[in-house]
């Protein structure tokens, strides 16, 4: 029987939903998840570490990777590149990994065309005042720029009609729980373990021939 290819898990929503901290409490303890790093032109922040929280790199050196055709998905958010390696995604799930993507909606919406069979997953804020508070409360934005962020929120929150599922982040251990409990039952989906049947079925017939 061949290897089971890996899911492709596109989780995503606006800035400041809480997309890092509800990832990495579901990342917390035992899991059979990769986690693909993302790519990105903004500046690097206090405590952040290269290679583990994104892969900061120049505005040439992204460019250079689009024109090279090796990523998955980019966008351009707020005057930075979003972006996920193309290699390190189709390796990790042709070894029967699963793969989870944290990024942007825009470069979600852009997976789905390339792989429409991955689990869509949109983490969406209470309501538009507490993503406001939260904005506030990180600290790393002037309030020009939360304005911006709200105004981007209000956009992407509107596609989320595009997504298979809706996660609402009110209290961060639910919402990590939810989406291991959603990944779980994408597995368990007919046309994903169809196949592998009919592999046992057509191996069976040779045999009793």
């Amino acid at each position: 029987m061949t290897k089971d290819r890996g899911l492709l898990i596109v989780f995503s929503g606006p800035s400041g939903v809480g997309k890092g901290t509800v990832r990495a409490k579901i990342f917390e303890g035992k899991n059979d998840f990769s986690y693909s790093v993302s790519m990105t032109t903004r500046a690097q922040r206090p405590g952040e570490v290269d290679g583990k929280d994104y892969f900061f790199r120049t505005r040439e050196q992204f460019e250079e990777k689009i024109r090279a055709g090796l990523m998955l998905e980019y966008a351009e958010y707020v005057g930075n590149y979003y972006g996920t390696p193309l290699e390190y995604v189709n390796e990790t799930l042709d070894a029967g990994k699963d793969v989870f993507l944290e990024i942007e909606v825009q470069g979600a919406l852009q997976v789905k065309e390339k792989v429409p069979d991955a689990v869509f997953v949109f983490l969406a804020p209470p309501d538009l005042r507490e993503l406001r508070d939260r904005l506030t409360r990180r600290g790393t934005d002037s309030a020009e720029a939360i304005e911006g962020r709200l105004v981007k929120a209000r956009e992407e929150i509107s596609l989320m009609k595009d997504y298979d599922y809706v996660v609402v982040n009110d209290e961060v251990e639910k919402a990590a729980e939810l989406v291991k409990k959603i990944i779980a039952a994408e597995h368990t989906r007919v046309e994903r373990v169809v196949e592998k049947y009919r592999e046992i079925f057509e191996k069976e017939e040779v045999t009793l021939l």
